[in-house]
């Protein structure tokens, strides 16, 4: 159950990291981030790893785009 939620948070935050690639929306990621760590945290308390990995992916993405700009642009 905890990884079925795990993938669902991950994909949500995966559609908003996606979207925040864009230069003007790339905000975003600060609130991506966040919904990654909490699905990665999801994603520890279940049995299987898919969740979590899922989560590991979007959070590197958003992270990434962050530090890249210096989380402005």
């Amino acid at each position: 159950m905890l990884n079925i939620l795990s993938l669902l948070v991950g994909v949500v935050g995966l559609v908003l990291a996606i979207i925040g690639i864009i230069p003007i929306i790339s905000l975003i990621n600060w609130i991506v981030f966040p919904i990654a760590v909490v699905g990665i945290a999801l994603g520890v308390l279940s049995d299987s790893n898919s969740g979590r990995n899922l989560n590991i992916l979007v959070a590197v993405l958003s992270g990434g785009r962050l530090l890249l700009t210096w989380g402005l642009f």
